[in-house]
This record gives structure tokens, sequence and C-alpha cells, in this order.
């Protein structure tokens, strides 16, 4: 258990944070998506100059990064502590009105803005673990962005632990905050060079205590089907519609087991997100996440194999099939470095949790950063229900996130 002192003030940081709208958009060319992000952004960057973070900066990308520098004599890997600073483009993020539950007893949670919006107890196990604790929700007309603001917040509450506990011994120590993570861009423009860190950490998680060494390995997947157009008049014997022909691809996907809705655990998916177009030509958008790359080559043969047979009723038509690598499985990398996750195990275990390690079905911006040179599990950030109206946090799951973070930082050193 820790026997170190710490402020309570994640909490206030936090409700701070969510007030400034930084969703992003997967329809923008731009870097970052939106302009909005670099407005908290700023707001981060002169905090942590007024803590005493030097070289803290927002660059032109929309990145924050600082440096708190090591108080030890010992020669310690540099670590990286990153959130990401978007929240889901799936709702929106404008206006966000905070509300703290203090106490919480249990039963189920009636949002006050929109009443049809409940957080339903027995739909929600993790709330059996929060009685007594305070759960901060949104008012049901908005996301609350704990994803990722949560991990902003505790990773800026223990920068402000360090500056300001000199004694505590650590090692270089490294911030990055990103944008457009929840739209796949969040390390596309980051300058791993200038960061200049050895090993990293998100903290981007579910429950206290968990830390997570696997994610999805993902694809992205495009179907552009080409039809035959004539007049609607005359078109007996001579039409292929592209729009029907995309249907019947979308209509012969397995309906159990290879789809989000029926699949769990280490099981993957082959998952539509879009379809567009006209009579002569319609597109396809997919997703493909697998535990294994074995896997997803499994289902991006099954997509095409359906297309194929669909195509064979529409001989006059045709179609291209491209598929995008977008991130792979960490674990790859991670299991490279064993003892990048056995000190976050260790650190989680000295906040007074009981760890849990766990597998993403899904990935965070330590997937790619982990096959860009840093290795980086994901640790708890106490978040939950991310990307609906229905997200919580406790303000005790952050300061126990806050102490995981400062704690792994000392076993760093120590270990050194």
């Amino acid at each position: 258990m820790s026997s170190l002192t710490f402020s309570h003030t994640v909490t206030e940081r936090f409700l701070r944070y969510v007030t400034i709208d930084t969703q992003s958009d997967p329809e923008s060319p731009h870097s970052p998506s939106t302009e909005k992000q670099k407005d908290l952004g700023r707001v981060l960057a002169a905090e942590l100059k007024a803590m005493g973070v030097a070289d803290a900066h927002l660059d032109d990308y929309g990145y924050v990064y600082g440096t708190i520098p090591a108080n030890t004599d010992k020669k310690v890997p540099v670590i990286c502590f990153c959130s990401h600073m978007d929240t889901s483009p799936d709702v929106t993020g404008k206006d966000v009105k905070p509300q703290v539950l203090r106490n919480y007893r249990g039963g189920d949670i009636t949002l006050p803005g929109d009443a049809s919006q409940v957080i339903r107890f027995n739909e929600h196990p993790a709330l059996k673990n929060q009685i007594g604790n305070d759960i901060i929700t949104t008012d049901g007309t908005t996301l609350l962005g704990a994803d990722n603001k949560a991990g902003v917040a505790e990773i800026m509450d223990a920068a402000h632990f360090f500056i300001n506990n000199p004694d505590v011994k650590h090692g270089t120590i490294k911030i990055l905050f990103t944008p457009d993570e929840e739209i796949g861009r969040g390390v596309d423009n980051v300058d791993i060079n200038k960061l200049g860190a050895d090993f990293g950490y998100t903290m981007d998680g579910e429950s206290a205590g968990c830390v997570e060494d696997e994610t999805f390995s993902a694809d992205g997947a495009t179907i552009t089907i080409n039809g035959v157009s004539a007049h609607p008049g005359y078109a007996k014997g001579k039409m292929e519609h592209a729009i029907k022909i995309a249907a019947a691809i979308v209509e012969r996907l397995p309906k159990e087991g290879c789809s989000p809705e029926t699949t769990s655990g280490k099981q993957g998916f082959l998952h539509p997100i879009g379809i567009e177009g006209a009579l002569e030509q319609a597109r396809l958008s997919f997703i493909v996440r697998d535990f294994t790359e074995e896997g997803l080559k499994e289902k991006e043969v099954l997509l095409e194999t359906i297309v194929k047979d669909v195509m064979k009723d529409y001989p006059r038509s045709t179609y291209t099939f491209e598929v995008r690598e977008q991130y792979r499985n960490m674990k790859q990398v991670i299991d490279r470095h064993p003892h990048v996750l056995e000190y976050a195990i260790e650190a989680i275990r000295r906040a007074g949790l009981r760890p849990m390690r766990t597998a993403i079905r899904g990935g965070t911006d330590g997937s790619r950063l982990s096959f860009m040179g840093l290795p980086c599990p994901n640790i708890f950030a106490g978040e939950h229900a991310f990307h609906s109206r229905l997200e919580w946090v406790s303000r005790q799951d952050m300061e126990k996130a806050v102490q995981t973070i400062v704690h792994l930082a000392m076993i760093w050193e120590e270990k050194a």
C-alpha cells in the first residue's frame, strides 16, 4: 500500500478538461483533424509550464510534449506517459456538463439532462465496485470525455506530484498528449526522436487495476463496385445496380461468430462501417479485427470470397478489393521486454489494487508506438461506457491511477 501523501486534485483537473470540446473528425484531411483539439493542448502546455516543466509545448500537429528531468544519479531508462486529448466522433463532446454523484449507494443513475439516459446497475457490472465512491457522469446530452481526459488529468496530476516532491526519486519522465487517437491517427505525426523515450505507457484503460499488453491487430478493407448503368425505363437485361450489389455483399456476411455483436474475448470480426454510392459505383468500408495476423488474413479471404460469389450474379460488373494495415497487436513487441509489464503490475499492487492483466478488444496509441520502437502497454484510467452518453468515471479510480504512475516511475528508478 502507498505511504506517499497525494493531493486530491485530479478530479478538479478532469472537470475542467472535459468542458473543452476536442472531438476529432474522421472526414477531415488535416492534422490535427480539428483545430479545437489544440484548445486543450494550449491549456495543458501552459499548465505544465506553470508547474515548472520548462520545455512543455504544443506543436503544429496538436501534440503536447514535456519533460520532467531525472533527480537521481542512477542511469534510468527514459519512460513516457501518454494519453490522447480527442474524444470520439460517435457522440457530441460540445457543452459537456459533468455531474458528480457523491458517495454512490448503488442502483441506477438517471442522468438529469435526458431522463431516457440511465446508467443501469445491472448493465454496468463495474458499478458494484464503486459503492461509497464519487461517480462522475454527463447530464445525458453529450459524452463525458473520460476517454481519454481521465488519463490526461492523471498524468498532469502525477507531473504536479513529481515536481512538488523532489525527494521521490525517478529517472527522466516524458509526457505526451496526442490528438486524433479516436480516428486511428493518434501517432501519425509524433516525433519519436524528439520524445526521446525508451519505454512508454498509455493511460487509457478501463477498470482500476487493469493493465493491458495485448490489442487487436487491425486492417481496413475497401470494396469498390463498378456496376452497369442504364436508363431505368429501359434497363431490363442491362442494368447491374452497384448499390444492390453492395447490399447483397453485406447480406451474406456471417450472422454469427464474425461480427462485433456476436463475439467476445479473443474472437475477431468483420465489421462494415460505411456504404455509399449510386447506380454505377458503390463503395463498402470494413474494419477487420483479430488478435493474430493469421486470423486477419482468414477474415479478409472470407470477405473477398463473399464478394466473388455475389459478383457471379452480375457478370458485367467489376470490383476492386483493397486492404490497408492499421495497427498490430502490441504483444508481439512487449513480450520481448517483459519487465515493462512486470513493473506496471508491481506499481498497481503498490497503489493498493489487485492487478488484472487483460487484452483490449480495440487498439491504443500504444499499439503503434510499440512498433515505432517504444514498447507501450496500457494502464487503467478508470473510464467506463466510453463513446456513449452513459460514460462515467470515479474520483477514487482516477486517484489510484495517479498513484500507479508515481509508483511506476519510482520502480524504474529502484530497478536501475
